[in-house]
């Protein structure tokens, strides 16, 4: 196979926000010419499929609508969050889920890794399957505005097929439901490990 490594020669710092982190590196291209690259760093993040089975032993999925700024609307979305520094991705999918949707899980499975914008960002996301939940109080952050709502897994496939769900996150997360709930795509279940807190 190719060598397609573009080694990196010198790198400057574009901006340094809240939340954006940007840079301009200069590099040498595998044929040995020299380009440019930007993009943004990015501490990583979680995303968790919430299985909530409901009294009549049916599934639901635990889903979240909230207004995304720089699209101008409200999209559907499963529970997300950044990792804080230092932060364990489980401990990161604990408290994100309990702060956005005041579940707790009993047991958790992880189930990937996704590059969500591979050519603009070192962001990475984690996935998560959380069931065994029970609900408790949220605990949004400052600013943060969101609904949660349940749909079955036909409904979830329905939205992703009608172009309803179109958050490139949550689309993959509509496989990992599919090849689960199926059998093919087997999941490594285990007790919960920590608590996010009270």
């Amino acid at each position: 196979m190719a060598d397609l490594t573009e080694h990196p020669l010198g790198s400057q710092e574009l901006i340094h926000g809240d939340f954006l982190h940007a840079f301009r590196d200069q590099v040498r291209l595998p044929d040995g010419s020299t380009s440019y690259r930007e993009y943004l760093r990015h501490p990583g993040a979680v995303m968790i499929i919430p299985l909530l089975e409901g009294e009549d032993g049916a599934l639901q999925l635990v889903l979240e609508r909230q207004y995304r700024y720089p699209i101008r609307q409200a999209i559907i979305e499963f529970p997300a969050g950044k990792l804080d520094e230092g932060e364990a991705p489980l401990v990161c999918a604990q408290r994100e889920l309990l702060e956005e949707t005041g579940y707790r899980a009993r047991e958790w499975a992880r189930a990937g890794l996704l590059h969500p914008t591979v050519s603009y960002s070192t962001e990475f996301i984690e996935i998560w399957f959380a069931r065994g939940l029970s609900l408790g109080q949220r605990k949004l952050d400052e600013g943060e505005f969101l609904e949660v709502f349940t749909a079955t897994p036909q409904q979830l496939h329905d939205w992703c097929r009608e172009g309803r769900i179109t958050d490139g996150k949550t689309l993959i997360g509509a496989l990992w439901v599919q090849n689960t709930l199926n059998g093919s795509w087997p999941l490594d279940w285990r007790p919960v490990a920590g608590d996010p807190g009270p």
